[in-house]
This record gives structure tokens, sequence and C-alpha cells, in this order.
């Protein structure tokens, strides 16, 4: 990523709400400046008007911000369409549906609800490039575009577009395939009082399945809390209770998902990477006979994939870099443990209601239950701890850390094992995951690791 990017993160602008960079202000300038530049592109295309669709997670502040931006979009002459709240994915469907100029996504995503941000499509539906949000940046700091100013009938105009939860609906329903109910299933959805919490329980419902459904009730401030993806166990003990056939739970914006399978087991993104990286190579659909996945990913990943007949390709942290990396090399498979699943069939981002179909695809298909689908993979020990810091010094500052994170590589790397430090994209955290095949060492080089992050940059008090 650019070092002197400003505002713009691993996805988007994020940050807690009302506090800058997620501010009314601010994002009236990013509505100016991203309608400033997708109106030139859309001259260069000769279109004579040009909108740009806005939409939403459950979030309190998104009132806030969607009024802010609209104001900015509004004030270049460039119209707006509200759909309200609706999953990222949905998102990016419906600007490309609606054959609008640009998306945006209000939302923090996993983030607790006092969390917001502001994420950009282009008209493809895709994530922008960073050297457009370097110019979207650029616009918004330099002041260039302050004396546009469209006046009379040139300002823009702003409409709803009622129907984008069916709109939504339907596509995600066509990822599904047309011989297949869900006929006899019992699911347990968590929508994490969020996006998802109108079109997950709605496709699944027209395919047949039978419901049980928690976080659908959005009150502004419960997105995310203790519900969702975040909080997998208490998906997990309601599968076990209502002795349904797997358990699927989303994030704020459900661009992610994570299941649980019928003896209240979690699967994860890596999961369905091998359980749908491997059916796609038998049935020749794989295309290149290559799955992206990041460096997160579990090398248990590589070792099934190729025993498949195929290759794991893996990018950094941030499905972002997957879905570039799947774009550059026509690519159709990829996604990460935490749950971003990109199936570029069908969707153009993470789409984690696309995904959960996938999946409920195969055990229909294969007359499987999920822990049996699983199976086709062996993961290896994997430990993931997380560290709140107070400032992100590069590690490179940190001698005493990149002296621990040597010793334990020169423990665990011959043994097939490795080490990987980071510092999270859109968190105040520092990331660590060891993997290896001896337990009580990965325990010891975490611990001794993180405790030392918690001494030179970590959160006190």
């Amino acid at each position: 990523m650019s070092q002197n990017k400003r505002i713009f993160g691993t996805d988007g602008v994020r940050g807690r709400a009302n506090i800058e960079p997620v501010t009314a202000e601010t994002a009236l300038k990013l509505g100016r400046a991203v309608a400033h530049v997708f109106k030139q592109r859309g001259a260069a295309r000769n279109r004579l008007r040009f909108r740009i669709v806005i939409g939403k997670d459950t979030r309190l502040s998104g009132y806030m911000l969607e009024n802010a931006l609209s104001s900015g979009v509004l004030s270049m002459g460039v119209d707006v369409v509200f759909i309200g709240p609706l999953p990222s994915p949905g998102v990016a469907y419906v600007t490309r549906s609606l054959r609008a100029d640009a998306g945006i996504v209000i939302t923090a995503s996993h983030n607790p609800y006092d969390d917001n941000g502001i994420k950009f499509f282009g008209p493809d539906g895709y994530k922008l490039a960073e050297d457009l949000e370097d110019h979207i940046e650029d616009l918004v700091f330099s002041g260039e575009i302050e004396s546009i100013r469209p006046t009379a009938g040139e300002i823009g105009k702003a409409y709803r577009v009622d129907d984008a939860v069916g709109r939504y609906v339907e596509h995600a329903k066509a990822s599904f395939p047309r011989g297949l109910t869900l006929e006899g299933m019992r699911i347990v959805v968590d929508c994490a009082h969020g996006a998802a919490y109108k079109s997950t329980p709605a496709v699944l419902q027209e395919l047949g399945a039978e419901l049980l459904v928690f976080g659908n009730q959005p009150n502004g401030t419960n997105i995310n809390l203790e519900c969702g993806s975040m909080h997998p166990q208490h998906l997990c003990a309601r599968v076990r209770e209502y002795r349904a056939d797997l358990g699927i739970a989303h994030d704020g914006d459900a661009d992610r998902v994570l299941l649980c399978d019928e003896s209240g087991n979690m699967i994860d993104g890596d999961d369905i990477l091998a359980i749908c990286g491997l059916q796609m190579l038998a049935e020749g659909t794989l295309r290149n006979k290559t799955v992206v996945a990041t460096v997160m990913s579990n090398a248990g990943l590589d070792v099934a994939i190729q025993a498949g007949g195929g290759r794991v390709v893996r990018t950094a942290v941030g499905d972002k870099h997957v879905i570039d990396q799947m774009l550059s090399d026509d690519f159709n498979l990829g996604g990460e443990q935490s749950g971003h699943l990109i199936f570029r069939d069908f969707s153009s981002t993470g789409d984690g209601l696309v995904a959960a179909l996938q999946i409920l695809s195969a055990m229909k298909a294969r007359g499987e239950s999920l822990s049996r689908l699983a199976r086709c993979w062996k993961r290896y020990p994997q430990l993931v701890a997380n560290v709140r810091v107070r400032e992100k010094r590069p590690f490179a500052e940190l001698d005493e850390i990149l002296d621990l994170v040597a010793k334990a590589e020169a423990e665990v790397k011959p043994v097939g094992g490795r080490v990987l430090l980071r510092y999270s994209g859109t968190e105040p955290k520092a990331r660590l995951l060891v993997e290896g095949p001896d337990a009580a060492i990965m325990e010891k080089w975490s611990r001794l690791i993180c405790d030392s992050i918690r001494r030179q940059v970590g959160v006190t008090g």
C-alpha cells in the first residue's frame, strides 16, 4: 500500500464515527472528489447524466455519513441512488446492474457499531485501484475542485431504489444450481444485526430451507455485538441445540461468512477454499487450476490443492489483494481464512451469501454432511494472536521483537512451520501467526513475541 496515504486504509476509509477521517465534513469532501473522478470518466464514455449508488449497513452513524456523502456527490452535478441497508457485495452488484458510474457502501464491516467506514466500487463492481484512491485523496486535501460548483438545473438529484434487496436476492440465488433446492435442510443463520438481515434469510427460505434466524433485529447499535462471525460460538451452540444441518454467520456487511457443521464445529474460509477448490478441480471449472489465498491461510490448504492437481497462490492479507491477483491472472476462486470468499464467476467482491450457497450446493449434490465434506483436507496446527497497540511503529525498528521472530522461525521452519507478524490494516492491533507441528513450541514463541509487543508498543492501563 502507498506509504503516503492519509485516509484510505486496506479497505477504504475506516475509523471511529464522527472522528476524523470518518466525519460528515470529510465524507462530504470524499463525495465531491469521487463524483468528480467518475464524472470525468463517464464523460469519456459520452455519458450525459452521471449517478452514484450509495448503500450502507445498519450502524447509527450511517445516516450522518449517507447524507454528507450524497450532498457532496449532488454538489458536483452527479445523481445519487439510495438503496438503503444492503451487504457490500449487494452494493457492488446493484452498481453494475444499474449501470451506475460508481458505488459507495458505508460500513465498518466486522468492527463495533461506534466505528464506521466508506468503501468504493467502480462501475464494474470491483474495488478501486490504489492509484485511483491516491487521486481521490489528493482531491480531498488539495482544494483543486473547490471552484467546481454546478448551479441551477446542473445540480444532481437523488432518488431511492426500493427493490435493491430483491435484486440482490435474485442475483445470489442465480449462483445456486437451478436443479437443486434446500428442502429438508435445517439451517441456523446469524446475520450479526447487520446488512444481511433481510437478504440471507430471504434467499435460503426461497430455496426451501427450514430456518432459525438470529441477529436479524438491528437497532443501530447492536451490529456485531456478541453475534455474527466475530462471535461464532453462539452460532455453534444453536446448531447443536436445534440439531441443524449447519449454521451460517455473517459479519456486519456480509462480505464474509463462517460456517458451523452439524456437530457444532467451526468451518472457516480455508475449509471453504479446500472444499470448493477440490470440487472445482474435479469438475474442471477451477480456472488455471489455481486457488488464491493470503499468507494467513493454513499450509495444509496447499497440500490438499496440490494433491488434487492444482496449486495455491498467496497474496498479502486483505481481500483486495486477493481480488487483484485473481484479476491479473484470470483466476476465479480466492479468499481469506477469515471468511472473505470471492467466487468470481458470480461476484466481483467477497460475498458471504454466495460462498455459503456454494457449500450448500456441494452438500446437496453429493448428499454429504458438512463435516464429511470438510474431511477433504488436513489442517496444520496454527496459533493466531492479536495484541492491541497504541502505535504502529515499524517492526524493523523494534530489535527485540525481530530477534524473537528470527529465533522462532529458526525452530519451526525446518519442520514445515512459519511465523508471520504484521499490523492490522483496519484496527490498532498487531497480528501474530505461528504455524507448526508442535503446539507447545508454538505457544512458547507466541507468548514471548506477544509479551515483547505489549512492552514496546502495547496499550497500557
